[in-house]
């Protein structure tokens, strides 16, 4: 009897542990990938994606090379790469088809380099963003609202229009505590930028951010500077935010205003694709 009991177990253990070794070793054997849609240097939407050989949990059990992994985006082959050591992974970009999104998928065409057959693949979606990739030279900043209050006693005049060159004129101008401060109409310096983590739209615009320096009048008299950063978070405005600093340029220790970066109390910033220039 006790024979007719250990045997059965003994064939059950068996196949037990034969299942697992080769669900284990199937399992060591497949390609990885990760993926995400961003704008390139030249404004253009592209994938970039990382493809990795699976890395094993247990250290005993050695990473696999392949010598041909082809990445196809919404089942079309772009890009081809190898494991091989130490690294066993590869990168690379591709650009985005047109839509929302796209399927991208890593998929094991070779031999694996113990000799275990290719075939299999893992795939991801990648979601585009929803602002698109536009030259931050062709925005501009308008104010919205009777005034725009960074502090209840810092405002800034609603006629704020400010461009992303040096080509066109501006309007700034900031009052606070019965002083006044006006902008001349050409910037020194101005820099735009989208951030992906800030959404500005409505309207859709090529950015969320502008810092620039300029010159004007602080109480009718010339000769100062301003520091100044504009960043639009949505609407209605409750999220957009100001930093003002405004200092005589001949000293610049004279510092006569200076707001830190700072949610706005009042009104609300708009970026906008810049109107054409004539």
């Amino acid at each position: 009897m006790k024979v007719q009991v250990r045997v059965p177990l003994l064939a059950g253990t068996v196949a037990t542990v034969l299942q697992f070794f080769i669900a284990a070793t199937a399992y060591a054997h497949y390609p990885d990938i990760s993926a995400v849609a961003v704008c390139d240097d030249n404004n253009e939407l592209v994938i970039e994606y990382t493809s990795t050989a699976w890395l094993p949990a247990n250290p005993t059990i050695p990473k696999r090379t392949n010598s041909q992994i082809d990445i196809l985006v919404n089942n079309v082959v772009v890009a081809s790469g190898a494991y091989s050591s130490p690294l066993f992974s590869f990168s690379g970009s591709t650009p985005a088809p047109s839509g929302t999104s796209a399927s991208v998928t890593a998929l094991a065409v070779a031999a694996w380099g113990n000799g275990f057959p290719g075939g299999q693949s893992t795939s991801v979606t990648v979601t585009y963003p929803t602002e698109p990739c536009t030259a931050p030279s062709l925005g501009r900043f308008t104010g919205g609202g009777h005034q725009i209050r960074i502090t209840d006693q810092v405002k800034v005049t609603r006629g704020l229009t400010i461009h992303c060159d040096l080509l066109l004129s501006n309007n700034l101008q900031i009052n606070w505590l019965g002083n006044k401060f006006h902008m001349t109409e050409h910037l020194e310096t101005v820099s735009c930028t989208d951030d992906p983590n800030i959404i500005q739209a409505p309207p859709p615009a090529p950015l969320d951010t502008l810092v620039g320096i300029g010159t004007g009048r602080y109480n009718n008299v010339d000769g100062y500077t301003i520091e100044f950063t504009l960043v639009d978070a949505g609407e209605p405005g409750g999220n957009d935010q100001a930093a003002l600093k405004i200092f005589q340029a001949s000293n610049p220790a004279n510092v006569v205003l200076n707001i830190p970066l700072q949610q706005l109390t009042g009104g609300n910033l708009q970026a906008h694709f810049d109107q054409p220039h004539k």
